[in-house]
């Protein structure tokens, strides 16, 4: 099998939803769950990053995250990144993934656990 080039996605902040989505061609290719933390720190939380199977090794899901990281710089909140995979990225990309406080943490923690079904 053909190894897959990277691609550049469409990405899309659908906000009221909390998913940031990927698309290529117009075609689903994935997505970010995440939510606005309500208290203070205010921050943006990572949840579950998934990228559709016939979109997968292509880079979607490291553009996903890096825009979302991007998008929190622009409002000025930090990341908190609950998922794994963004979890992992930003440990690869210090630079542009700045640690959240631990406040923040336990604040997201604290918010994913009072509303499991939503995630």
């Amino acid at each position: 099998m053909a190894e897959q080039q990277p691609v550049e996605p469409d990405i899309r902040d659908v906000r009221e939803k909390g998913r940031l989505e990927a698309y290529v061609d117009e075609v689903f290719a994935g997505v970010i769950v995440y939510f606005a933390l309500d208290e203070e720190p205010h921050a943006l939380v990572a949840v579950h990053t998934v990228v559709d199977a016939d979109h997968e090794g292509r880079g979607i899901a490291g553009a996903l995250v890096r825009e979302f990281y991007a998008i929190a710089a622009r409002e000025g909140v930090p990341v908190v990144p609950l998922c794994p995979y963004a979890a992992k990225w930003a440990q690869r990309h210090p630079e542009e993934a700045p640690p959240p406080s631990a406040e923040a943490v336990r604040a997201a923690k604290r918010q994913l656990a009072a509303t499991p079904g939503l995630w």
